[in-house]
């Protein structure tokens, strides 16, 4: 295949076990995205969802579906999942043929979200997914590996070590840029007191602490040595560690796209706006993780917003959303009185009017 004549993007795989939130990522992935002004596109890879709740600009289900595999030669659904994403590696003609076309209509400065099945085994030990993206690398995509953790695992011991070793198995096992993310952060305020503080698990401390937790559950007792050898390992690889995610809050969301830019190495500026200065600016405020403004810029602050303080916040932030609403609402008012003006000094009115609709007369002294 020539590579000189394909499309080539910068973009992310989303990967995770069932019911991390991977479907409900790349949907609000995308809506910030578009929302920043930068063109975006989900493929999505599970051929078990014919149908995702996003907007999906190429579908595996075109090509093939786990119902269909499973009825004609009688597999169960992990060897059909299997079966189908060989079938993608198989016909992976058919798959870049699908993304230029989709990058064409975005003007060749695209950006693709790959939605992946929640099967463990297509990103720990089986290799097809990783040699298609081996395959688009060479095409000169530029990717990074998203993976999703449920927050929920930090409050048991057990699913805490299986998570982590799930998370570095998939590192070792794709070979790309990866970051690896706990999801629906929101919600530990409902796990009750945390062994430790949330920093402990994101940056995947001392395990030692973590290890005597888990020997006294009593379920575990047995597997002592076990439980041991695994810390052990993780420990010695010294790869993992995660960020944090509330997919409905902004500021989160800034953060993972800045941390997915700075890996990839995508500068992006608003279309029209993007002098060299800027756009190198921009390349080395990523590079250097510089993020004005970030209202988490600690792990425990992320913890003091989503459990020690989420009351607090969320009024907080319920009356900043407000203040925006108001002043965006001004700013529209303010802007069709000035085009009215306008349209008055060309000799064109609006009929009946002053030049003022829309425009809420208040009394002196207060805003609109």
């Amino acid at each position: 295949m020539d590579q000189t004549t394909h499309q080539s993007a910068f973009g992310q795989l989303v990967t995770g076990p069932p019911g991390a939130g991977k479907t409900t990522y790349c949907h609000g992935m995308s809506q910030f995205l578009t929302a920043l002004g930068r063109p975006v596109a989900i493929i999505n890879l599970d051929p078990a969802v014919p149908n995702p709740p996003y907007p999906c600009a190429l579908s595996i289900t075109d090509l093939i579906t786990l119902d269909q595999v499973q009825e004609e030669y009688g597999l169960g659904p992990n060897g059909a999942m299997l079966y189908c994403i060989e079938y993608l590696e198989a016909n992976f003609d058919w798959l870049v043929e699908g993304l230029d076309s989709v990058l064409e209509a975005q003007g060749g400065n695209g950006y693709v979200i790959f939605d992946t099945p929640g099967q463990a085994e297509l990103w720990t030990n089986h290799d097809s997914l990783k040699r298609i993206f081996q395959r688009l690398g060479k095409l000169d995509y530029r990717l990074a590996a998203v993976h999703l953790t449920d927050a929920h695992s930090i409050s048991d011991a057990s699913k805490y070590i299986s998570a982590v070793l799930l998370a570095l198995r998939a590192m070792l096992q794709l070979e790309l840029p990866h970051i690896n993310i706990l999801s629906k952060i929101d919600t530990i305020g409902g796990m009750g007191e945390l062994p430790f503080n949330l920093d402990y698990y994101t940056e995947v401390q001392d395990l030692g602490y973590l290890l005597q937790t888990l020997n006294d559950e009593p379920r575990a007792k047995k597997f002592r040595k076990l439980n041991a050898a695994m810390c052990e390992l993780i420990e010695e690889f010294s790869l993992v560690g995660f960020e944090t995610l509330a997919v409905e809050d902004k500021a989160s969301m800034m953060k993972i796209v800045r941390l997915v830019d700075k890996v990839t190495g995508y500068i992006f500026m608003p279309s029209g706006s993007g002098t060299n200065e800027e756009n190198l600016h921009a390349l080395f405020s990523s590079a250097s993780g510089l993020m004005p403004g970030d209202p988490y810029p600690d792990v425990l602050d992320v913890q003091e917003r989503w459990a020690d303080r989420r009351e607090e916040y969320d009024k907080k932030q319920d009356e900043d959303w407000e203040r925006e609403w108001a002043m965006r609402k001004q700013a529209e008012a303010m802007t069709k009185a000035a085009e009215g003006r306008a349209g008055g000094a060309d000799g064109v009115a609006p009929a009946g009017g002053d030049g003022m609709e829309g425009l809420e007369r208040t009394p002196a002294g207060t805003s609109a």
